[in-house]
């Protein structure tokens, strides 16, 4: 698909954009910010849109129906399985500015997906961080591990908030796009205050990182304004990542060693995402590891990836999820 933008102020462009039409993004560096989120003890969070701070609504978890195939789908590649089938899958799409982005999927129903803190960010301050979510890749999670992968901005920046394990390290934000995981360890993004959280959802952990970068199958307005997805060292291509879902649920990882906003986003909507998200960027923070099987050794999967493949496991500054076979 190719997407035309003419100016920072372009209008929302959707999966059926302009074919055939150029590309002009003009680009402006400057900094970016993240933030925060909520408390002790997994809760149920409020339904959205009526409140936007945490508390209980029911003692339900959100389940959903299991996806899982065993086929091969036309352009993907298998990646990992476990004993349902394929749990995960790539393939590169290439973006509007000629990036190569590689997108890793994660079906739903074969895996779950757990939030951990960084051991310099997010700050935890007094907060008693359960160990399974701590800095490295737990005892427990190893024999399990089929991926893992980066988280957002360092919280100072004021792009959202954090809650690990029920335990809220910075406030939630409305209005910022979230990956909103549940006590059974299935996950969601959605924009907090609007369509999360659900009535009913067991929320347990939360990690915001800006606006969303697609919403209900529109790239977001501001895609061309370089500045609004974060500073870069150096150009404005540089390492990006981001989180889709698509309307099976499943989740959807985009990379590429350098990149454009607008490559990520038209590649996870080439790729069926309907709503995304941004994570980091720049090239010390963008990563994604993953196994042909659970607890398999791990391999770096972004073409040009700085960070080693085991880093998650020996530790690491900077919150990332963890993606477990269900």
């Amino acid at each position: 698909m190719v997407v035309a933008i003419s100016s920072p102020g372009l209008k929302p462009v959707g999966r059926f954009g302009l074919a055939g039409a150029c590309l002009f993004v003009s680009v402006a560096l400057t900094g970016c910010t993240p933030a925060a989120v909520a408390s002790h003890q997994p809760r149920h969070h409020a339904a959205a849109p009526p409140s936007t701070t945490g508390s209980t609504t029911s003692s339900t978890t959100s389940t959903m129906p299991v996806t899982t195939t065993t086929i091969d789908q036309s352009g993907w590649n298998v990646l990992g399985t476990d004993q349902s089938g394929i749990a995960l899958d790539e393939r590169t799409i290439v973006g509007p500015s000629g990036a190569q982005v590689t997108l890793v999927r994660f079906r739903r129903g074969t895996v779950r997906f757990a939030l951990h803190v960084g051991s310099s960010d997010p700050p935890t301050g007094s907060a008693p961080v359960p160990p399974g979510a701590g800095s490295s890749i737990s005892a427990a999670e190893a024999p399990l591990l089929l991926a893992a992968f980066n988280g957002g901005f360092k919280i100072a920046t004021d792009v959202g908030g954090f809650e690990v394990d029920g335990e809220t390290l910075s406030p939630l934000v409305p209005g910022m796009a979230s990956l909103v995981i549940d006590a059974n360890g299935m996950a969601t993004i959605g924009v907090w205050g609007q369509s999360e959280p659900k009535t009913g959802e067991s929320v347990v952990s939360v990690r915001q990182n800006l606006p969303p970068l697609i919403l209900q199958d529109t790239i977001s307005p501001q895609i061309a304004d370089i500045a609004a997805w974060g500073a870069t060292i150096g150009p404005a291509a540089v390492a990006r990542s981001a989180l889709g879902e698509d309307l099976a649920g499943d989740l959807i990882y985009a990379a590429s060693a350098s990149a454009l906003p607008i490559d990520l986003a038209t590649a996870l909507l080439d790729a069926g995402a309907v709503t995304a998200m941004q994570l980091d960027i720049n090239p010390d923070w963008v990563q994604l590891d993953a196994a042909p099987d659970p607890g398999g050794p791990l391999s770096a999967i972004i073409p040009g990836q700085y960070p080693p493949a085991d880093q998650y496991q020996r530790g690491w500054t900077r919150d990332f999820i963890t993606v477990l076979a269900a």
